[in-house]
């Protein structure tokens, strides 16, 4: 069948705002429970809340989800959360996992086959406003070792985390006292520990402010009395600019690290006496990553003695290491793109991957065939793949020569085109974080508008992860500066290529990269308009009324506190409102402890009287990053409409967006 001719942004899609949204989210925290293989998932049509699921070992039974709702597996330790769930198999009675609910932040014990129903039980005690929180669990004979967050105040940084001790039997359900704290809380942020094969050791990663976990930790290092406290611990490696990402121990008892001390996330054998470390993969290749949350995991080991790594440059893939020979082995499969959540059973390992054609997925590798399937969560196609995207991985030059990483989505469409004559549309997507990464894998967030011929552009700017310590320090004292001119190479090339119309140029991004695409508004007059989505609008502000974990961030971004009002004046969108003439839309959760609303009310007052056309569309009960499927729809479709109406594009398939001075 000829394609049919139809302006750029004018194709029709099956690919709906509903089916990109019911199809949001990823699985995560993946664990194996003796043989089986449980990982959280997403269920966005039922108000955003993550489950549990399990998969059996007996033969290709499937996997089903473990915990009906109103059960949302999740944490609220440092607001983005951390692992929230540990388990173990049981001779009898079948498996014991502990997870942390939530609405009420409490960890509960459930055993999905034990006599008398599969209720969970509470194993902490109730605090009015999840003022007690847990993450990064570890199972411990009676007792569940994890991370304590507790408020201490009315302010977001008045707050302390320590590493706890949980009674198994209930008793501390109505008895804070019975919770056994293990540190001191001299340091600000913990991961979980992690416990020696002979349960005579605890390793785990500490860090303070103004450092973020990508800028300096040390891993600590203390002996396990016979009682059951933690003592000499002292550091054995890291520091304040050295990153240790992750800790863990080998079944033969060796403790491994993966550090950035030679510029690159690498995996190390570190001496517990001593401190030396031995590099056990020399490569210019990130074997880690930021770590945003408690209980990421980019290495593996196996009882062997080979350990199963995420490393590459940009997005990581799945390999197994010899750690004596440095001989590394990739899996075989698909997958281009995997998260930092590994699990080992036996011989085979377990994670979360994705490609360009398929959505995040569980992946099962069998370290004695090389042989590799998906053994949850598989995606099954809900249109035809070929209105999926191609995307193209590029290297874009950028300011002073440096090298900007990005990935191109042009407009696709298996029964569409444009006229020859005519260059499409493209949208600048600034991810969040600033210090994350995007691989390019599919996404029907993306898909939406590529299939209706918007191009896309994923820009890892200098600051992202993935390509070293040097690259991801280019945005050291320069955000609003590097992430704005990197994003603007980006545009401007495609242009100047005719890849993309110079004329229709938009921005969107999220948290940090709501902020790079409000401060693009006002700072290059390259864009037409603007998705700004539960964005930082205000730098002094920012500082002031987020969480505890980013309250020092800006330090590192910007400057010291001393220069902030400064670069506030500088940078700051809000400070800058007058500059903006483009118009936007603003998206935001009125529930959001990262990016409070208050800062989109100070930049929105601040236009006020201004002819600059735009739209505010807020979403009661949805914090930092939406989840529900509804709030995903209405905010799909409001950014859709914006393009239309700036771009000049007919579209009846989606509810006008009312753009106001």
């Amino acid at each position: 069948m000829a394609a049919v001719t139809l302006p750029y942004g004018s194709w029709p899609s099956p690919i709906d705002a509903a089916l990109a949204a019911s199809l949001d989210g990823r699985p995560e925290y993946v664990g194996t429970v003796g043989a089986e293989v449980w990982w959280t998932e997403p269920r966005p049509e039922e108000a955003g809340r993550r489950t549990l699921v399990r998969r059996r070992p007996d033969g290709d039974a499937p996997e089903v989800t473990a915990l009906p709702a109103p059960w949302n597996v999740r944490s609220r330790v440092t607001e983005y959360g951390g692992r929230p769930w540990a388990g173990t198999a049981r001779p009898s009675d079948g498996p014991l996992v502990v997870f942390a609910h939530f609405d009420d932040q409490r960890l509960y014990a459930f055993e999905p086959d034990a006599p008398g129903g599969p209720d969970p039980r509470p194993l902490t005690p109730p605090s009015p406003g999840g003022g007690l929180r847990w993450a990064d669990p570890v199972l411990r004979g009676a007792e569940v070792w994890c991370v304590l967050e507790e408020s201490t105040g009315p302010a977001p940084t008045d707050v302390r985390r320590v590493l706890a001790a949980v009674p198994l039997d209930g008793s501390a359900a109505r008895d804070r006292t019975r919770v056994r704290e293990l540190t001191d809380g001299r340091h600000r942020f913990s991961t979980g520990p992690r416990l020696s094969p002979d349960g005579r050791r605890a390793a785990w990663i500490a860090w303070d402010h103004p450092r973020m976990p990508w800028d300096g930790t040390e891993l600590k290092l203390a002996e396990i009395t016979p009682d059951g406290r933690l003592e000499g611990t002292r550091t054995v490696l890291g520091g304040p600019e050295e990153s240790v990402a992750q800790v863990d121990w080998t079944p033969g008892g060796a403790l491994l690290a993966v550090s950035d001390r030679g510029g690159w996330w690498n995996p190390y054998r570190v001496d517990p006496e001593g401190g030396g470390a031995v590099n056990l993969c020399p490569r210019e290749e990130e074997f880690g990553g930021p770590l945003w949350k408690p209980g990421l995991r980019w290495i593996a080991p196996l009882p062997d003695g080979l350990v199963a790594v995420l490393h590459g440059r940009g997005a990581p893939v799945l390999g197994v290491l010899d750690p004596d020979s440095g001989d590394l082995v990739d899996a075989a499969g698909p997958w281009t793109a995997w998260q930092p959540t590994l699990a080992v059973s036996g011989t085979r390992v377990y994670g979360v991957a994705a490609s360009p054609r398929s959505a995040y997925e569980v992946v099962e590798l069998d370290t004695t065939t090389g042989h590799t399937r998906v053994v949850g969560a598989e995606g099954i196609d809900p249109v035809d793949p070929a209105y999926y995207p191609e995307p193209q991985t590029r290297t874009f030059p950028g300011p002073d020569d440096r090298e900007i990483h990005a990935h191109v989505y042009p407009p696709h469409h298996p029964a569409c085109r444009a006229a020859p004559e005519e260059a499409p549309p493209y949208v600048v997507w600034a991810h969040g974080g600033p210090t994350d990464h995007v691989p390019p894998v599919l996404d029907l967030h993306i898909a939406y508008f590529t299939s209706r011929g918007i191009g896309v552009v994923e820009v890892n700017y200098g600051g992202s992860t993935g390509y070293g310590r040097a690259y991801r320090e280019r945005l050291r004292g320069q955000w609003g500066v590097v992430d704005v001119e990197d994003c603007a190479a980006v545009a401007r090339a495609l242009a100047a290529e005719g890849t993309a119309d110079p004329d229709r140029l938009a921005i969107r991004g999220g948290s940090a990269g709501g902020w790079t695409a409000a401060a693009s508004l006002a700072a290059t007059g390259l864009y037409a308009c603007a998705a700004v989505i539960y964005p930082v609008l205000d730098l002094v502000g920012f500082a002031d009324e987020t969480h505890d974990l980013e309250s020092r961030y800006i330090d590192g971004l910007v400057g010291p506190p001393q220069t902030l009002a400064v670069r506030c004046r500088e940078r700051s969108p809000l400070a800058l409102a007058d500059r903006i003439t483009a118009p936007f839309v603003l998206l935001q959760g009125l529930e959001d402890p990262v990016c409070p609303p208050a800062q989109a009310e100070r930049f929105l007052a601040a236009l006020r009287g201004r002819p600059v056309p735009h739209a505010y569309v807020a979403f009661a009960g949805e914090g930092h990053g939406f989840r529900r499927a509804e709030t995903m729809v209405r905010a799909l479709e409001a950014e859709l409409s914006l393009y239309a109406q700036v771009f000049g594009i007919e579209r009846t398939d989606v509810p006008l967006l009312r753009l106001e001075p």
